[in-house]
């Protein structure tokens, strides 16, 4: 039994020559998959680059600088890679103004991806083939060899497919896996099916709501002059926009239709700090105002440069700067969020709110406002600047501090962004205009915007003055001349084309005083 086991001298090396032929053919497809395998191809706005790589299978998607989400889609020896490199700004502008694009961006989406995949295929079969075809070649030296290995490639590379093809699982499409700083995106985010679900009607409501905004302009005119002074600086103080396009549409619309002289924006302007996020940050330089700005603790260096690289802009970290002749001091948020790995804070808000307490007191003048992103860095500076303007908390509120220094903190002029349409209603979107005389740099009125409403095409926007009244009357009420009389008049409310309008009564110059402090 065991002699007939045994095989021949001749049979032996056909068998060891067939070994050196699979092998050699492998390799030669192997290196001709990793160094031909990727096409370059547009996927929606996104240029990217799609691969197979021999590392295992299923699918990746990576997301530079953020991280990537790996799907296991199914089995076999090449993982397919997909990188989105950058946004192409032409086909991104065509699909923002384009609102039937807008609609079927996911099957455009899918169609662009199923090419590429089809092409890559093609390419990593004819790389496969010609890479094993080669490496035969060279390292067999014979003339027939070249051919018997094309042949092992193909069975390979027939293989390869049919094992992705039966081990094909698409329900493994719902469950990534998440690496970078995308590990963070679903407790930031919520769930996408959520969100989904209610961005369709929130946008259809949105659109109305933007453009609405003109008509707040001609209700505003009539309410007194915020200030005694004709000189009166306008400013609008906006947060938290979170890449919301709306949010930097509204924040157009009030700048153009209210002659504003100025915009602070007291941080939070992205998601995660990355690099492909700046590109929206151009909104910023057109707006043709100065902007005064400060990091957020989501906002990055790389951020705040990109801010600072936009004309007519200033990033504030414990300096000040001078705008419309009102001095605004500020400084950055200690804190950087989407990084897990880095400190939750390098220093305390409380250090953070001294330090720049400390800046405003060197200063020749006390500064007229002092910017920060978080309230809790506000106590150190009460009593040395009249006015504190923060954000963060996605909730507006207006308060005095013990020792006089008034904090107004910001709602989310981007409505929290995609993680605002989690809740039951969508988060609406705020901004304040600020009238500060120019003379004194004191505040005396606000203006709060809010929109806001799933389904519904609501804009509301409620003046409060700082005493003294305009009017100059001596009832004004309100403690020690410190209060704030909100101009919701007899009339109380109006309603402009849809537009609810609060705070408006333009038959009554005089408003009733109702202190809110």
């Amino acid at each position: 039994m065991g002699a007939n086991l045994q095989l021949s001298p001749r049979a032996r090396d056909r068998v060891v020559r067939w070994v050196v032929r699979v092998l050699v053919a492998t390799a030669g497809a192997v290196l001709g998959v990793v160094l031909f395998a990727h096409v370059e191809a547009p996927i929606g706005p996104f240029d990217a680059t799609v691969s197979f790589r021999p590392t295992g299978g299923g699918a990746q998607l990576e997301i530079p600088p953020l991280g990537a989400l790996a799907v296991d889609a199914y089995d076999g020896p090449l993982r397919l890679d997909v990188q989105l490199r950058r946004v192409d700004e032409v086909r991104a502008l065509t699909l923002a103004n384009d609102p039937a694009r807008l609609d079927s961006i996911v099957d455009t989406v899918s169609a662009d991806l199923r090419a590429a995949v089809e092409r890559l295929a093609w390419t990593t079969g004819a790389a496969a083939l010609g890479g094993a075809a080669l490496t035969s070649l060279v390292v067999l030296r014979r003339r027939r060899e070249p051919l018997i290995a094309l042949g092992l490639s193909a069975a390979l590379v027939t293989g390869t497919a049919g094992l992705g093809a039966a081990t094909w699982r698409p329900e493994a499409l719902s469950q990534p896996t998440y690496t970078g700083l995308l590990v963070n995106a679903t407790s930031l985010i919520g769930s996408a099916e959520d969100i989904v679900a209610r961005f369709d009607a929130y946008r259809a409501s949105l659109e109305d709501l933007v453009v609405n905004v003109s008509n707040l302009y001609a209700a505003v005119s009539a309410l007194p002059v915020p200030a005694g002074s004709a000189d009166t600086v306008t400013l609008l103080h906006v947060s938290d926009l979170h890449l919301a396009p709306s949010g930097f549409d509204l924040m157009t619309e009030i700048v153009e239709q209210f002659a504003v002289d100025a915009v602070l924006d007291t941080g939070d302007i992205t998601d995660w700090g990355s690099v492909p996020e700046n590109q929206m940050l151009s909104a910023v330089g057109d707006l043709g105002v100065p902007y005064v700005y400060i990091r957020g603790n989501h906002d990055s260096a790389v951020t705040a440069a990109a801010v600072a690289a936009q004309p007519n802009t200033t990033v504030l970290d414990d300096s000040s700067v001078t705008v419309a002749g009102i001095t605004v001091a500020g400084a950055a948020d200690p804190r950087f969020t989407p990084d897990k790995d880095s400190s939750e804070a390098a220093e305390s808000l409380e250090a953070n709110g001294e330090e720049l307490a400390d800046l405003a007191a060197a200063l020749p003048e006390p500064p007229d406002i002092a910017m920060v992103h978080d309230p809790k860095a506000a106590p150190p500076l009460d009593g040395v600047v009249p006015l504190v303007l923060a954000g963060h908390t996605h909730d507006r509120d207006v308060s005095v501090l013990d020792d006089g220094t008034r904090l107004m903190v910001q709602g989310s002029t981007g409505g929290a962004g995609l993680r605002g349409l989690q809740g039951e209603d969508p988060t609406p979107l705020t901004a304040t205009l600020l009238y500060v005389d120019r003379a004194t740099g004191e505040l005396t009125a606000y203006d709060e915007i809010t929109l806001g409403g799933l389904g519904q095409s609501e804009v509301t926007i409620e003046r409060s003055y700082v005493q003294p009244l305009p009017t100059g009357g001596e009832d004004g009420g309100g403690e020690d001349g410190g209060g704030e009389d909100t101009g919701s008049g007899d009339g109380g409310s109006g309603e402009i084309e849809g537009v609810d309008i609060e705070g408006v009564d333009g038959t009554s110059p005089s408003p009733s005083p109702s202190p809110t402090d």
